[in-house]
């Protein structure tokens, strides 16, 4: 699959990929640390982490749709 794209389109597509399940990570974070404690040991750091990361697994497979970001907005499978 890999061998229809060329290394530089699928390399921005892997950066912006990573940027926003990178900033979604840290979204999902910070709003269940908000609302989950009133102190920082009170703070559920095992589920916060669960849910960060799959809403970065998440994001990096709503990616694969198209980013904004990278050609217009083009699907993964027609990047050239």
């Amino acid at each position: 699959m890999a061998e229809h794209y060329t290394e530089s389109a699928l390399r921005r597509w892997a950066l912006a990929a990573l940027v926003r399940a990178v900033k979604t990570a840290a979204q999902t974070a910070v709003a269940l640390i908000g609302t989950n404690a009133a102190g920082i040991t009170e703070v559920d750091w095992v589920a916060v982490g669960s849910a960060a990361a799959l809403a970065a697994v998440l994001s990096v497979l709503t990616s694969v749709a198209g980013l904004p970001e990278v050609e217009g907005g083009t699907p993964l499978g027609r990047l050239s």
